[in-house]
């Protein structure tokens, strides 16, 4: 996949497709670009071209020394938007990916077609503020695939664990031999620690979805629905699913994000 060296690091990307329109995507926590497969496909048959990149500190992306912020992340993101040659693009999220997707918004608004925000908050709150704590100091202690193990736990619903297991033990296997140094994975864990927009989001005004799945328990349904009721005219979606929706139902996922796509595309 290229490189490309910007913002002070290289970032690795992968841009596919020749659609009129391009869909740039922003990973999660400890998550590489191959997060997206399941979105990249749907997206590809749909028509988008699709730009997806390693952040800052996952993959084969640099990893300097955090902490890092979603500023910083978004600055790498809009870089590398740039560095392609792109001029206007719809702009989607998931988890801290959301996060840094609502300040490249808030700071780089010209260009953007539309933002879609997934599973993600607009302020951590008591409750995930204290879980993310605990993942730091496990970090340390017993390593980044021992928290991620867990965080397996928290992502999916329990008809998942129920039903899927082959599924299931491949996060599990993809989790327990992730290569990700303790010290970006604390950089990136800092983004979703810090992260407050609540004073802001009322600025923007491109279309946003807001979307998230039903049972999520590891960023609750409830922010995301308090981040919907901040972002003036956006609009309200759940799917099935918890935080890891876009894995365990991508198809009901897949269709409500580009169904919003294609209602705010350019030729709509």
């Amino acid at each position: 996949m290229p490189t490309a060296h910007i913002n002070g690091i290289d970032i690795n990307h992968l841009v596919e497709g020749d659609g009129p329109e391009t869909v740039l995507l922003i990973n999660g926590l400890a998550d590489d670009l191959e997060t997206w497969e399941y979105q990249a496909t749907a997206l590809l048959e749909a028509g988008y071209r699709v730009v997806r990149f390693d952040n800052r500190g996952i993959g084969a992306t640099s990893k300097p020394a955090g902490p890092y912020s979603a500023e910083l992340l978004a600055a790498d993101a809009k870089a590398l938007a740039d560095e392609l040659g792109l001029s206007e693009y719809h702009v989607m999220g998931v988890s801290m990916g959301g996060m840094i997707a609502q300040k490249f918004a808030l700071t780089y608004p010209d260009g953007i077609i539309s933002l879609t925000l997934a599973n993600t908050y607009a302020a951590p709150g008591p409750f995930c503020t204290r879980m993310f704590a605990m993942w730091a100091d496990a970090a340390q202690v017993m390593g980044v695939p021992f928290v991620m193990r867990d965080v397996t736990l928290w992502a999916f619903t329990q008809d998942f664990f129920r039903t899927r297991e082959d599924e299931l033990a491949g996060f599990e296997t993809a989790m327990r031999y992730l290569d990700q140094p303790v010290h970006a994975y604390l950089a990136q864990l800092a983004v979703i620690q810090n992260h407050d927009e609540t004073a802001k989001l009322g600025s923007l005004t491109m279309p946003t979805l807001v979307i998230t799945g039903d049972d999520d328990i590891l960023i609750p349904t409830s922010l995301s629905h308090d981040l919907h009721g901040l972002i003036p005219g956006s609009t309200w979606v759940t799917t099935p699913g918890g935080h890891g929706a876009i894995w365990e139902h991508p198809d009901e996922f897949n269709s409500a994000f580009i169904g919003f796509l294609h209602k705010h595309g350019r030729n709509n």
